[in-house]
């Protein structure tokens, strides 16, 4: 196998240009639109689903038994859920993130209309007005409201200007990119991803990576909901590696500067054999890297699992503090995750029996039980 380093300048570039485009799950249109443009200037051939979920393929030198990595498209965000009598705007989350984090957030809504500016504030917002109560009013966010930049006192004068209940709201990503490698941003959960997956496409394409088995590149619109993975896979996958970030906070393993292996989230454990093959590589080819599990915490694997797939699954992560809030990760730990994926995409299938949903005992894995 090679270890191929992927083009760090081009992910950084691809990265920016993807935190530019607001895409909260049921907005995701031209998130889709770019990344398809991206796959087809690399010469990999993609399509999508009704909804947008793409489908991109790398050639290997057999079909079966394929693979595939997948990373999300879609972030959280919130929608309209009530015009206020004050002018203001009530909303729920789209995804699930605490309202702590939205609290100052600057955003735009979508309406039917067009689009107006605003702000996420708590329903206390000014200490002159109120005081400790600022301090003192439960993080909720039924104490959340959205304050648009329009002059607008009422909820008549909100439907004038077109705004109406579930009118999409994205979140301003606020991005950084630091000259020790740092990068600070909303929405780095999955956008990294997907810039990395991108950046492993084009190693493939341009390094002309030999591949054992064909593997698909997936680009999932609807994770942070939950549905992520169920719809897209082609039903010859035998193994699937989901891209995501990985949490770094105390008590987790988890750090910024590697790639994480998670060896379980909510939905129970990842493929022993899956997983350890992942590590493997990192040890033989001096990958920085941890293993770590997720207690709070669901990727596209689930999906794919619960809508009936039988595939085994893995999850590798860059790793991410405050996620879901007002994110950060430094590009080592991307470049890692890179390194790690251009190399997996060079082994050969886990088990040539997978090929088949059903078989004969001959052929499957044996544990170390002795």
């Amino acid at each position: 196998m090679r270890n191929v380093r992927i083009d760090t300048d081009y992910m950084k570039k691809v990265l920016r240009e993807l935190l530019d485009i607001p895409s909260p799950t049921g907005f995701t249109d031209e998130v889709v639109r770019y990344t398809c443009e991206r796959l087809t200037e690399l010469g990999v051939r993609n399509e999508i689903t009704r909804r947008g979920a793409i489908r991109a393929d790398l050639k290997g030198k057999i079909g079966s038994p394929d693979r595939a990595i997948v990373a999300h498209l879609d972030t959280i965000g919130a929608m309209v859920r009530q015009l206020k009598p004050d002018g203001r705007l009530g909303v729920v989350p789209i995804g699930t993130w605490s309202s702590r984090f939205a609290e100052g957030a600057r955003v735009t809504i979508y309406s039917d209309v067009g689009h107006r500016r605003g702000t996420l504030l708590p329903s206390k917002a000014s200490g002159h007005a109120y005081n400790l109560e600022v301090d003192t009013q439960p993080v909720s966010w039924d104490n959340i409201e959205l304050r648009v930049d329009e002059p607008v006192y009422s909820d008549s004068d909100l439907r004038e200007l077109g705004i109406d209940v579930g009118d999409l709201i994205a979140v301003d990503p606020q991005p950084e990119f630091s000259g020790n490698g740092y990068i600070n941003s909303r929405h780095l959960d999955d956008k990294a991803g997907v810039a990395v997956l991108l950046a492993v496409a084009k190693a493939a394409m341009d390094k002309g990576l030999e591949l054992p088995v064909d593997c698909h590149l997936l680009f999932t619109i609807s994770e942070e909901v939950g549905s992520g993975a169920s719809s897209v896979l082609h039903g010859d996958v035998a193994e699937m590696v989901t891209i995501d970030t990985g949490p770094v906070a105390p008590g987790q393993a988890s750090e910024e500067h590697g790639v994480t292996i998670c060896m379980q989230d909510s939905a129970g454990p990842f493929d022993y054999h899956l997983t350890r093959k992942l590590s493997g590589i990192c040890k033989q080819y001096d990958i920085r890297h941890r293993r770590d599990v997720f207690l709070y915490y669901r990727c596209d694997s689930a999906s794919a699992v619960e809508s009936g797939n039988d595939i085994r699954t893995a999850l590798v992560c860059f790793g991410t503090d405050a996620t879901h809030g007002y994110e950060r990760c430094h590009e080592e730990s991307l470049k890692a995750l890179g390194s790690l994926l251009t190399l997996y995409l060079q082994t050969e299938p886990m088990f040539l029996r997978d090929r088949d949903e059903l078989g004969p005992i001959a052929g499957f894995p044996e544990l170390p039980l002795d």
